[in-house]
């Protein structure tokens, strides 16, 4: 059982996340959205899920946030179990202070990001046997749609592009989530073994929570020969989300009329989100966190590759780990289709 207190956290987050919103249907048919988006995206990139996708589903905040709680469990649990190791019977009361101390940052953590978030794939990394979930956050995009004046069921029918774009990465490419959850879960045993890093009282569980935050905690507990993994976790991080905005503009533009207009409107948005990929819980949790610069790379190279080659060529990348894009080929789309040819 979980020593984080996620009860206190979702009162923290009904706090934090302003209130349910408007949260009255989407002006669209969201199955028939859900499933001609699917259409594209598998028609557009030739990746072929080896299951069901997941069904859209239109949630309010408090169900997201529910959703992201057991991520954000799987992956701070063991930190804060560690919380008064070695302190024989206060380890228990050492540990539960811990979990207050999570719980209260995470449900801030989650009551902000519930207020932004549009929609996103539930995929929980470091479970592999955990099924995907499609989250579309209603009041939110209620609430962007008009705030930024644009067509509701247009921006609906965008996000779901994106997000089902997700959903056919992690469900036709069946060594993605094993991989990428592998190189996370290398990073957190590392960190479970870094001496100097583990918590042994609540003040060190939040010191690392606020490290975790401003991105210094794994440079703290991993040391700086790490460095190189934590880089190839972004790589990947930022090829997924970066093909993803590069699918959902291309298997868009079809049925999407106003794409530049929704495409500009929402770029001051995303400079202050700095995106909202399927992890980004991890990434704060983490450390991980993309800059909005990383995310606008994985675009570019898709982009990129798909104007010097074609869609196939782009989706070698997706053939195997070792065909991943590094950080500097990133840059360089050219060095890598070399490669990848």
């Amino acid at each position: 059982m979980s020593r984080i207190d996620w009860g206190l956290a979702e009162h923290v987050a009904g706090l934090t996340g302003g209130g349910p919103g408007d949260t009255s249907p989407l002006a669209v048919d969201l199955r028939e959205v859900a499933a001609d988006a699917a259409e594209r995206v598998i028609a557009y990139t030739g990746l072929v899920p080896a299951e069901p996708l997941p069904e859209a589903e239109a949630v309010g905040r408090a169900a997201w946030r529910a959703a992201n709680y057991a991520s954000f469990d799987a992956l701070m649990g063991p930190l804060v179990e560690q919380a008064g190791k070695g302190l024989g019977p206060l380890h228990g009361v050492v540990a539960g202070g811990a979990g207050m101390v999570v719980g209260a940052e995470a449900g801030a953590l989650t009551g902000l990001l519930g207020r932004r978030v549009l929609g996103q794939v539930d995929v929980r990394l470091t479970d592999p046997d955990a099924p995907l979930r499609l989250l579309l956050v209603v009041p939110n995009l209620h609430g962007v749609a008009a705030a930024l004046e644009v067509d509701e069921a247009q921006l609906v029918r965008w996000v779901t592009i994106h997000e089902l774009t997700h959903a056919v990465q992690f469900t036709a490419v069946p060594w993605l989530r094993a991989h990428l959850g592998s190189m996370i879960t290398e990073l957190l045993d590392s960190s479970s073994g870094a001496a100097d890093a583990l918590p042994r009282t609540p003040d060190d569980v939040r010191r690392l929570v606020a490290q975790a935050r401003d991105g210094s905690f794994l440079t703290l507990a991993l040391g700086p020969e790490r460095a190189a993994l934590v880089e190839r976790v972004q790589s990947t991080m930022s090829l997924i989300e970066g093909h993803a905005e590069h699918v959902m503009d291309a298997a868009g533009a079809a049925v999407l009329p106003d794409l530049a207009g929704l495409r500009s409107a929402l770029k001051a948005r995303r400079e202050s989100t700095a995106g909202l990929s399927p992890w980004k819980l991890v990434e704060r949790l983490l450390g991980l966190e993309l800059k909005l610069r990383q995310y606008e790379d994985g675009k570019r190279f898709c982009d990129a590759v798909v104007a010097a080659a074609d869609v196939a060529t782009l989706h070698r990348a997706f053939a195997e780990p070792d065909l991943l894009p590094t950080a500097a080929e990133l840059k360089a789309p050219a060095a890598w289709v070399a490669r990848a040819r």
